[in-house]
């Protein structure tokens, strides 16, 4: 939004660019995410039943996080607990000291070091297809279904192995030329786009599946007063007796005790949106008052599918869902009127209502896996909700002062995304047409095969389906340009070989040790971030080269020597 991103953009030279820009004010930043930062909290709080119990999403890092808690609070089986927290300390200890060795060659993190290693050759390098030794996605691997992470290198082969591979093929024909790999109106515009459509066909597939089911259940149950005061599915019902376990009739139990009120969800829900209606016109002119109307119409759809997306992968996608938001209202608005500002108003909003529906998913988990109360984690929630608003904005402009370059290309902190952003706005404000050649017959087509995957996976003899791929899952790979599905099935390879060799043992030990890889590195990232922030650098950058680039390195090298 602000001057100094605009100048840098594609619009630039615009005569409507004062009407697209909006610098940063501590002031504003404060009252935007206090208007907009609760309401995802209440979003997806009536369906918390049918994303843990139903669905059994395993929310992965929820998951990590609650096998480390347990671990130090276990009361049975006090031997085992302690070999399941040697063996967490002994992973987490050794991904910790991996990344600390790692980050000695990564003086330039775009091609330097052991996350850059070519594994199966240059050419599969090129096209995101290589180990880059990350042992947080390792242990994420270890912890997801099969299914999943093979349903993640099944998009990574659709997408980066023959989609884009063939499309750049048809630059200059489908898209101009010299556009650059991160231009929205080329390569990149395939990639987000195709992968916002899958998302979009799996989400609100199943949206669509539990709505109707919800429905029949709360019609078949209208004539019970207790249950008008919360949906039928937060209430203890059949659920209960597919629990196999005293653990898990004990975390049923308590998870469904403290319940929290569908009154109080929907009608902050409401509350909320009113006050957001009134009050974001007031901080960005040209985002009109329906178009905030809208936003939170489609936004319980989409926080829903953000959340079910995050228990199957870890991953929260809110910022593709910021991007639809960028291009939907960005259109509407057109550039005239100011829809580049309120395209961004739009993404920031729509981010901070699906991101933090799924962190609340995330946290949930936990919760049921340590028996803790639903309705104090849902307190808690909403407490360092109110914390961020602050402490969030206040680090932010404790940067945008001490670095006025701060945004600027070359600068320190260049902020990157941030041109990206502004320019998928401008993309948005020219419509579909400005859309790459044949980009949204792409997008339906495949907004189709993730509904078909769905009813083929629901219809399916369940010896078949548990065989059938999950869209949600492939289409991530599609738009993030990570070989983290490598690095999944690797994780899922080593669980898979060490329950053929001793099953107990894998069981007993396996979630532990994932739990350590996956906290060991994500540790490490607090001292690499101070380190940076103290303009301390890594001394050396280890790169690979082809045999031919390589001779052309040394030779001018030796003329250097002369």
């Amino acid at each position: 939004m602000s001057d100094a991103i605009a100048s840098q953009s594609s619009d630039s030279d615009s005569p409507n660019r004062d009407m697209n820009i909006k610098n940063p004010s501590l002031g504003w930043i404060i009252a935007f995410l206090f208007t907009v930062s609760f309401i995802g909290l209440c979003s997806v709080v009536p369906l918390r039943k049918i994303m843990i119990i139903k669905f059994k999403l395993i929310y992965p890092s929820g998951t990590a996080t609650a096998h480390l808690i347990n671990s130090f609070h276990t009361t049975h089986g006090a031997k085992l607990a302690k070999q399941q927290v040697s063996a967490l300390g002994k992973f987490f200890s050794l991904s910790f000291l991996w990344s600390f060795f790692q980050w000695f060659f990564v003086s330039n993190e775009d091609d330097c070091g052991f996350q850059n290693f070519p594994t199966f050759g240059l050419k599969a390098y090129r096209n995101m297809f290589y180990f880059d030794f990350s042992t947080m996605y390792v242990g994420v691997g270890m912890i997801c279904p099969y299914i999943i992470n093979v349903s993640l290198l099944l998009g990574a082969i659709l997408s980066w192995g023959i989609m884009w591979p063939l499309i750049e093929t048809q630059e200059g024909h489908w898209y101009k030329a010299g556009l650059g790999p991160s231009s929205f109106h080329g390569i990149q515009g395939y990639r987000v786009f195709l992968a916002i459509a899958i998302i979009l066909g799996d989400g609100l597939y199943n949206f669509a599946k539990v709505l109707g089911s919800t429905g029949i259940a709360l019609y078949g149950q209208l004539k019970d007063k207790e249950s008008r005061a919360v949906l039928p599915i937060a209430a203890t019902d059949g659920a209960s007796q597919e629990a196999t376990s005293f653990d898990d009739q004990r975390r049923l139990q308590m998870f469904m005790k403290d319940r929290i009120p569908t009154w109080l969800a929907v009608g902050g829900y409401v509350a909320i949106a009113a006050v957001a209606t009134v009050t974001l016109p007031q901080i960005f002119d040209p985002l009109e008052w329906y178009y905030v109307v809208v936003i939170y119409l489609f936004a319980p759809a989409l926080a829903f599918c953000n959340a079910y997306g995050c228990g199957l992968t870890d991953w929260s996608l809110a910022s593709t869902y910021g991007k639809l938001a960028i291009f939907v209202i960005g259109a509407w608005a057109g550039k005239s009127q100011g829809g580049v500002l309120a395209g961004l108003a739009a993404c920031g909003v729509m981010m901070n209502i699906v991101s933090t529906a799924s962190d609340l998913m995330q946290d949930f988990k936990t919760g049921y896996l340590t028996l803790a109360s639903p309705r104090s984690m849902f307190v808690s929630q909403v407490i360092g909700t109110a914390m961020g608003c602050v402490i969030a904005p206040c680090v932010f402009w404790i940067f945008y002062s001490a670095f006025p370059d701060l945004g600027q290309q070359g600068s320190e902190y260049p902020a990157p995304y941030a041109v990206v952003y502004r320019n998928l706005a401008i993309l948005g404000v020219e419509g579909f047409g400005s859309l790459p050649k044949h980009c949204l017959a792409l997008c339906y087509a495949l907004f189709a095969a993730a509904i078909l995957i769905n009813v083929a996976r629901d219809t399916a003899p369940k010896k078949w389906a548990r065989f059938v791929p999950i869209p949600m899952a492939i289409a991530i790979p599609f738009y993030i340009p990570q070989p983290f599905a490598i690095d999944m099935c690797v994780g899922s390879l080593i669980l898979f070989i060490w329950e053929t060799r001793d099953k107990a043992k894998a069981d007993a030990f396996g979630p532990a040790v994932a739990s350590g890889l996956i906290c060991g590195e994500g540790i490490w990232s607090v001292p690499k971030s101070i380190l940076a922030l103290a303009k301390v650098n890594p001394p050396i950058c280890m790169k690979f080269l082809s045999r031919r680039t390589n001779l052309k390195v040394d030779d001018f090298l030796a003329t250097l020597s002369h």
